[in-house]
């Protein structure tokens, strides 16, 4: 018989097809709507594997009630919606989806960079609106990009793809990470700095280190009194990082310049959030990766990370590697 794996939102028939000629296949039937919890406490329950999205909250509840499951594929780089270290207890093999999707983050989180710091929404906005009577010296004035200075919090595939699209801009490059990387400064042209001093030197600060509980809201009221008042927070890693009332209130009363945000704490983000009602902040739902190739890659890699574990081989991307 075949081994039953279950798929928490529709994916493209292809991936299916794929899944199907060696599983028997369930899948949660809408594109945009998340599974309801009702609905994943139950099925999880006789299925041997499971593919999702960032949106699962896969608790110690929801992997409790998995009586046969062996693996999960996680469709993403982050995996902080899954409990780890229960599901290892459990003998469950988590996967992600590393590397496929590091050029194609990399480039939206400078596409980002690049409407904050040039006011492309805002200036597409008001021209729509009818508000362009004239051209005028000082209308629509933004910041800089070439030659300014970068601070990337988070060298990982993402930030080292990020430092080569920067050097195009002759960018000087600031860089914390929570371990040094002396190898890739020289390689990469790139100085390291605590985060008080990246902050301070920094015209833009781009968060892009995976989150865990000890990296809560890592930018906060204090942390944004550090950064200069011409600055721009660009946020494409994960929306806990920041404290975002601390970042409104830094936004509105002139304490940086603006912001760039493809994350938020809660997710959809609920559209009466004061960040919304600001000018200065240019923001996306969520859509870093989200190229047609890099989701396709995305989901081929979770469908082989499947496939592999439930043969009885090793995962090609395990969370943790055995």
């Amino acid at each position: 018989m075949k081994r039953t794996i279950y798929i928490t939102r529709k994916l493209p028939e292809e991936i299916v097809d794929k899944l199907s000629r060696q599983f028997h296949v369930k899948m949660w039937s809408e594109e945009n709507v998340p599974v309801p919890r009702d609905v994943l406490l139950k099925e999880i329950e006789e299925v041997d594997g499971l593919i999702c999205l960032l949106t699962e909250k896969l608790d110690e509840e929801v992997l409790s009630k998995a009586k046969q499951l062996k693996v999960i594929s996680n469709i993403a780089v982050g995996y902080n919606n899954i409990d780890i270290g229960f599901a290892t207890e459990k003998g469950i093999v988590v996967t992600n989806t590393p590397g496929v999707l590091t050029e194609t983050t990399a480039d939206l989180t400078f596409a980002l960079l690049m409407a904050a710091a040039r006011r492309v929404v805002e200036g597409s906005d008001f021209l729509r609106s009818g508000e362009w009577g004239a051209w005028s010296l000082m209308q629509m004035t933004g910041q800089d990009i070439f030659g300014a200075t970068l601070g990337i919090i988070g060298l990982g595939r993402i930030g080292e793809a990020l430092v080569k699209r920067a050097k195009g801009f002759d960018m000087n490059v600031l860089y914390y990470n929570r371990t040094r990387k002396q190898e890739k400064e020289e390689k990469l042209s790139i100085h390291y700095r605590e985060m008080k001093d990246l902050l301070e030197e920094a015209d833009f600060v781009c968060l892009l280190l995976p989150y865990s509980p000890e990296v809560h809201h890592l930018i906060g009221k204090e942390e944004l009194s550090h950064m200069k008042r011409n600055a721009i927070l660009i946020n494409t890693a994960r929306g806990g990082i920041v404290d975002e009332e601390a970042l409104f209130d830094s936004l509105k009363n002139g304490v940086i310049w603006g912001a760039g945000l493809d994350v938020f704490e809660q997710e959809p983000i609920p559209m009466d959030h004061p960040l919304l009602s600001l000018p200065n902040v240019v923001t996306l739902p969520h859509i870093g990766s989200a190229s047609l190739k890099t989701r396709m890659r995305m989901a081929h890699l979770a469908a082989d990370n499947m496939m592999s574990v439930l043969a009885g081989e090793e995962a090609l991307t395990p969370v943790i590697k055995p």
